[in-house]
C-alpha cells in the first residue's frame, strides 16, 4: 500500500513544503523540507530490482548525503560539502554502466561550455561581494555536478539523465541567485527542479544492473 501511494505522496509533500509551509518556526520548515527526500529514499529502496538493493547502495548513499545537505545548507560550506559527497556517490554509481558514443560526446560539449560560463559568472560575483574565500569550494562543486551530469549521460539511463540535468538547473538557479543577481521566483524554481531531479535519479534504480562478461572483467574499457 505504501509503495503505491509514494508517487502521490512525494509531489504532494513537496508542493506542501514549497507553497504552504511558512518560514517560521524554522525547525518545522526544515522538517517539511526533509520529508519529500525521506519519501524519495523510501521510493528508491522499494523499487530496486529484487535482490539487488545492496548493488545500488551508491545511489542510496547519494540520496542520503543530499538529504544531509538539505538539513545543513544554512551552514553553507557544510551543506555544500554534503551535496558534493552525494554527487560523488551518484557519479561512481552512474559510471558503473557507462556506454560512451560519439553522439554523447557531442552533447557533452555544450554542457561543458555552460559549466565554464556559470563558473566564470560565479567567480566574478564572489569577487564583487568580497566572498573570494568561497571560490575554491564553489568551483569544486560546479566541477562535481557537471561531471555527475556527464556520467549520467554516459550511463544512458533516461531517468538519470533527466534527473542530473534538472539538478544542474536547480543548482544553477540557487548559485546565480546567491552570488550573481536575484532570480525571480527563485525559491519555488529551485525546490521544484530539485525534488523532481532527486525523484528521477531515484527512479533510475528500477533498471537492473547488467552483469559484466568475463572478458570485460579481465579487460575493462571505457565505452
Amino acid at each position: 500500500m505504501f509503495r503505491r501511494t509514494l508517487p502521490f505522496l512525494i509531489p504532494a509533500m513537496g508542493l506542501l513544503y514549497i507553497f504552504l509551509i511558512p518560514d517560521d518556526p524554522e525547525p518545522i520548515k526544515l522538517l517539511f523540507k526533509l520529508i519529500p527526500m525521506v519519501l524519495i529514499l523510501c521510493y528508491a529502496c522499494l523499487h530496486a530490482p529484487a535482490g539487488e538493493l545492496r548493488s545500488h547502495k551508491r545511489l542510496l548513499l547519494g540520496l542520503l548525503f543530499c538529504m544531509i545537505g538539505d538539513a545543513t545548507l544554512r551552514w553553507f560550506v557544510i551543506g555544500l560539502s554534503a551535496f558534493l559527497i552525494g554527487h560523488l556517490f551518484y557519479l561512481s554509481y552512474f559510471l558503473r554502466q557507462r556506454r560512451m558514443t560519439r553522439a554523447k560526446l557531442i552533447v557533452m560539449l555544450p554542457m561543458l561550455v555552460y559549466a565554464v560560463y556559470i563558473a566564470a559568472r560565479l567567480v566574478q560575483g564572489l569577487l564583487d561581494s568580497n566572498d573570494g574565500y568561497l571560490i575554491a569550494p564553489v568551483l569544486f562543486y560546479v566541477a562535481a555536478i557537471f561531471t555527475m551530469s556527464v556520467s549520467a549521460l554516459a550511463n544512458g539511463n533516461r531517468f538519470a539523465i533527466a534527473g542530473s540535468l534538472l539538478f544542474l538547473a536547480s543548482d544553477s538557479i540557487l548559485s546565480w541567485n546567491m552570488f550573481v543577481s536575484d532570480v525571480r521566483f527563485s525559491g519555488p524554481l529551485i525546490m521544484l527542479t530539485y525534488y523532481a531531479a532527486q525523484w528521477l535519479i531515484a527512479s533510475s534504480i528500477k533498471t537492473p544492473l547488467a552483469k559484466p562478461q568475463a572478458s570485460e572483467r579481465q579487460n575493462p574499457s571505457f565505452g
